[in-house]
This record gives structure tokens, sequence and C-alpha cells, in this order.
């Protein structure tokens, strides 16, 4: 087996998206992870079949492929007790469980480092593992979107808030968290101790909105948010072609592109015109400027600007669909889309953000059915048929 994480031990806990997205990461790099659920299994399985009535869960197995999974009963003191054994044997464990239940099921930090002092120990949580609101319910809606003033920050004046897609907050946490587990595993090598980790969705969300989060720290400023006709410079900015196609100039260093723009868009007479012919006049007179570049964009296909943005050195990027996404070119060479073994043969999926070219990735499977696992994982621990049998007898496992 490849990657980079080939031979480390992972046990993942977790529900939804935020803890197994790291997790899946995990197991992308070559992690062996083994998924503990409950009985009734990880409630993302059922969402789409029960929800949208679909064959399929992508997002389930976007975050979920490669691992193994074993059912336990962790109400059960012999399935909690092979939970602990798990732990014990594992170098990370990843967890997106409030901090109560792991408190309650005995798998807080303390008592599990106790027995396994090398554990890489990851909290993968809304707010934090500690403080008042530390097992507030959030979800990335709650904690990344709404909280930490992501959706504030896109809402132009007067308008309503934006809503989130699935996961958004959940796979910038989770990367961070298998980051951060990284990190841990490389300090474990030169101290032989693990450690404890926690990467919260606020936190997460608060340093993705960095540059407003700390201009407003620095310099106590308001962060207003504004809408494409009112940006600071209109030439960072999305367009349209005779056809409604949208895209985006990239023109960020202003008055370096300025030139170039006028150029391309043949509207020489605005390198003269008082109101556009520096950075503070046109930011003052967006709105006239930004009236002015859509006129000219609209006498245009996108397949026709495109040549000339090139010729010009405008830099430009589509405003893609996520139909559009999966047959770019540019994202193809850019290893946006893996093949994954599947049950029938490979399946096309989205790739997790890495490539490590010393130590390439190879998938180790599909998404395990719920329990899929339970007796081989059992026996790899010492257990024994009669003693997996007498689990199930005493409803450890299902």
């Amino acid at each position: 087996m490849a990657g980079p994480l080939t031979g480390v031990k992972v046990v993942e806990m977790g529900v939804w998206v935020a803890g197994p997205s790291c997790g899946g990461i995990l197991a992308d790099w070559g992690a062996d992870v083994v998924k503990i659920e409950p009985p009734e299994g990880d409630p993302f399985r059922g969402l789409f079949a029960g929800l949208l009535d679909l064959p399929a869960n992508p997002p389930f197995e976007l975050d979920n492929r490669g691992k193994r999974s074993i059912a336990l009963n962790l109400d059960n003191e012999e399935g909690l007790a092979v939970a602990r054994r798990l732990i014990d044997e594992a170098d990370v464990f990843v967890s997106n469980y409030r901090p109560r239940v792991l408190e309650k099921f005995g798998l807080g930090y303390d008592a599990c480092a106790g027995r396994n002092p090398r554990l890489v120990y990851c909290q993968v949580t809304g707010y934090g593992p500690a403080g008042e609101e530390a097992n507030r319910a959030a979800y990335d809606i709650g904690a990344f979107w709404a909280r930490a003033g992501v959706a504030a920050s896109l809402t132009a004046p007067g308008l309503e808030p934006p809503q989130q897609r699935g996961g958004m907050g959940d796979h910038m946490t989770g990367a961070n968290a298998a980051g951060a587990i990284s990190a841990a595993l490389f300090a474990r090598e030169k101290t032989g101790k693990g450690q404890r980790l926690a990467v919260s969705l606020l936190r997460v969300g608060a340093y993705m909105m960095g540059w407003d989060t700390n201009t407003h720290l620095r310099l106590g400023a308001p962060i207003v948010p504004y809408d494409r006709r009112h940006a600071v410079n209109p030439i960072i900015n999305s367009f349209r072609d005779r056809d409604g196609k949208w895209f985006w100039l990239l023109l960020l260093q202003a008055d370096r592109h300025w030139p170039d723009l006028i150029r391309a868009l043949g509207v020489e007479w605005m390198a003269a015109d008082a109101r556009f012919n520096s950075i503070p006049a046109r930011m003052l007179n967006a709105e006239a400027l930004v009236a002015e570049i859509d006129a000219v964009m609209a006498t245009r296909t996108l397949a026709e600007w495109a040549p000339i943005f090139d010729r010009e050195n405008v830099w430009w990027a589509p405003v893609n669909t996520i139909e559009d996404v999966t047959k770019d070119p540019a994202a193809e060479a850019a290893g946006v889309f893996v093949e994954v073994p599947g049950p029938d043969g490979p399946i096309r999926q989205v790739a997790t953000p890495a490539d490590f070219f010393g130590t390439p990735i190879e998938f180790r499977g599909w998404v395990p059915e719920l329990g899929q696992d339970t007796e081989q994982v059992l026996l790899d621990l010492g257990y024994d048929w009669d003693g997996i049998i007498a689990l199930k007898e005493r409803g450890a496992i299902p």
C-alpha cells in the first residue's frame, strides 16, 4: 500500500462530515482508518436515500472511501472495551463527537493518553473543546458559515444571506485537522510522545476570513460587504458576455493592468477620463466604470474575448458551474479527479487536495458498508471467533 501515511493506524469516531472528512483524507494518504460506527450507522449514510431518494450517496462516498467500518454499541461495556482497545493500539484517534460525549464514554484525552502515550488525539469541534459552548450543536453552517462571519461578509447591503453548499466548512476543517495530525506525527518521531490536537469550525472560518478579521482587529475599521458595482477595485470583478456567461477579471494590481484592459476592450478614451485614470478615481466611480465595462463585454462571447484577453495580458477565469468543472481540462490536469476502485469497477471521484510524488497514493478501496469489517477488525485485535460470537450475543456488536 502506497501513500505517505502507510503503516499509520487511525481510529475515527466521527459522524456527518468534519471528522470523517479528516479520516477520509488520511485514508487517501495511505493510513489504515478504522471507522467506529454505532449499530445504526453514521447518520450521514442515509441522507440521500432518505431525503432525496437517490440510489447513491456521493458526499458520503467522498469522505469515507478507503476506510474499514466496525459497528460497536458504546452503551454496552464490552462494546466500549473494544473501542478502547482499538484506540490503545492506534497512532491517531480523531473524533468530532462533542466533548461531553467522549468524556461520558471514558474516551477523553487524559484517559486515552494514559493508556497510549504515543497517541495523537484530534478533536474536531464546532466551537473548540473548552468554554461554555464547547458542547453546543453546530454543524458547519452554524459554527463556520454563520458564526465565523463568512455569510455576513458575502451579503451585500439590503440582500439576504446566501445559502451555503454542503460541507464547505467541514472540508476545510477536515483538511486542517489532517495537516495538524501529520505535524503531530512528525513531532512524535522526534519526541516519542503523542499529543492532543483541537481544530474547530469557528476557528477555521475566522482564519478563512482572516483578512477582514485581522483588519478589524488591527485598525478597528468596520468591514462592509459590497456588490460588484461598488467594489474597492472594480477591475477585479465579475462580468457577463453576450450570451450571459459570467467570468472574472483578475486585475488585482490595478495600475499595472489598467492599460492592458483598455487595449483589450478598445476603449482608449478611458485612459484620459478623469473618473477612471487612477486607483482612487476608479474606486470612487466604480458604479460608472462597471457600467461602461458591462456594455463592452456584452458585445462578444467569452470564447471571443478569451484570445483577446490572453493576447493583451488581461488575467481572467470563467465562472464555472459544477458541470463545467467536471469537463474543464485545467481541472483534469490539476488532478482534481481520481479513479477509485468501486464494487463494479473504477468510479470517478473528487480527489483530496494534495499529491505526493515520492509516495504516490494508491486507493485502499471503496466505501465500506456499515459494520462490513467488524469481524476482521476484531480478529486483528486478537479476538477469536468464540469471543466474537459472545460479543454478538451480549449486544456489544450487531
